[in-house]
């Protein structure tokens, strides 16, 4: 039977909101495999939660938290506005084996990491229920 004799085919039988797929972020993808700096990629492409979220490990590995947290912020924000343009209604699956969702899911990590290194432990714990209901593999990846 084919998907259009099929009346279920590509439905969300479980009644909750379909997955969530960001666009392919192509140039600050290629730009950091290339060896640009993520500040460059950020600087280019500020809406890149790519570059945001790997500006944001930098800084942790770095011992820099604060810094850390503000990139990881500004990378989860980043990647809110992008959900919400992508269809997105606040909550749903944001799947981690989309490529493309993963640099969202990777600054939602961060900024959970850098809360709790700040101890700001609701936001951490929020960060954290947040990233494991929209991704329990990210959340076991990234965890």
């Amino acid at each position: 039977m084919s998907a259009h004799e099929n009346p279920i085919a590509g439905r969300n039988l479980l009644g909750g909101p379909a997955p969530t797929h960001l666009p392919a972020e192509t140039a600050p993808l290629e730009l950091l495999a290339g060896g640009a700096s993520p500040a460059e990629v950020a600087a280019k492409y500020p809406t890149s939660s790519l570059a945001w979220a790997q500006l944001a490990d930098d800084a942790f590995v770095a011992g820099r938290v604060v810094e850390s947290y503000a990139y990881a912020r500004t990378g989860y924000h980043r990647g809110l506005d992008s959900l919400r343009r992508a269809g997105w209604k606040g909550h749903g699956p944001v799947p981690w084996e989309h490529e493309p969702n993963r640099g969202f899911l990777r600054a939602l990590h961060a900024l959970g990491r850098a809360a709790a290194a700040i101890d700001e432990k609701e936001e951490a714990e929020r960060c954290a229920t947040f990233l494991r209901d929209s991704s329990p593999t990210a959340a076991d990846t990234l965890g």
